[in-house]
């Protein structure tokens, strides 16, 4: 069910649950499940979404930190059931972006807030994950592109171009509610970035 907020249903948290069994995705589920057990049972890390690209993707989209809602369904994903994420689904499918060449991680994977309200990543949680960073980049061996989406998330930017100087980056803004519905022209920022990825990605292609 690839649709917005459809990871609100029981039913599909459980099939995307039993997709994380599929070869593409398993190392990825070993970087989640190293990182559970280092930083242990208190830390909430959300898994990656198998509709998306798994090892193949092409681009990463790496937010600030998964909030509530991921950590309710237990993937980072654009089909949580908040505004955030389905303004990104929307957009990303305006743009028309293919999800399945594409990823979505955080830039520190560990659920940072308490009870029901995230706290803002500072620099030294990002440093913390730096090594999970790396690994994931290790993974995505077919990776062209990441996108930094939030100021928070430009954090990571130092590891990515410094680990990965191959690969292109781009920032967009971030698709939270606060963001977009704060003025009139902020929805179209984050559309035009999303646009000018699709063009990017066409460019890999070619």
């Amino acid at each position: 069910m690839d649709a917005p907020k459809t990871l609100s249903s029981e039913s599909e948290r459980a099939s995307r649950t039993a997709l994380l069994s599929w070869p593409e995705l398993y190392p990825l589920v070993g970087i989640v499940s190293r990182i559970r057990i280092a930083k242990g049972p208190s830390f909430k890390v959300p898994d990656f979404d198998p509709l998306d690209g798994g090892i193949k993707a092409q681009v990463l989209f790496l937010l600030e930190a998964p909030g509530p809602k991921a950590v309710a369904s237990g993937f980072v994903s654009r089909n949580n059931p908040d505004e955030t994420a389905k303004n990104f689904y929307l957009l990303n499918n305006e743009a028309g972006i293919d999800r399945r060449r594409t990823i979505i991680w955080n830039a520190v994977p560990w659920y940072i807030g308490s009870g029901t309200k995230i706290r803002p990543a500072k620099r030294d949680d990002v440093r913390e994950a730096d090594e999970w960073l790396k690994s994931l980049l290790d993974t995505l061996q077919q990776l062209r592109i990441v996108v930094f989406v939030g100021q928070k998330a430009l954090h990571a930017q130092r590891v990515v171009m410094g680990y990965r100087p191959d690969i292109e980056v781009m920032t967009m803004p971030h698709t939270s509610p606060m963001f977009i519905n704060r003025a009139p022209g902020n929805r179209d920022r984050a559309l035009a970035a999303l646009k000018e990825l699709s063009v990017r990605m066409a460019n890999c292609d070619a």
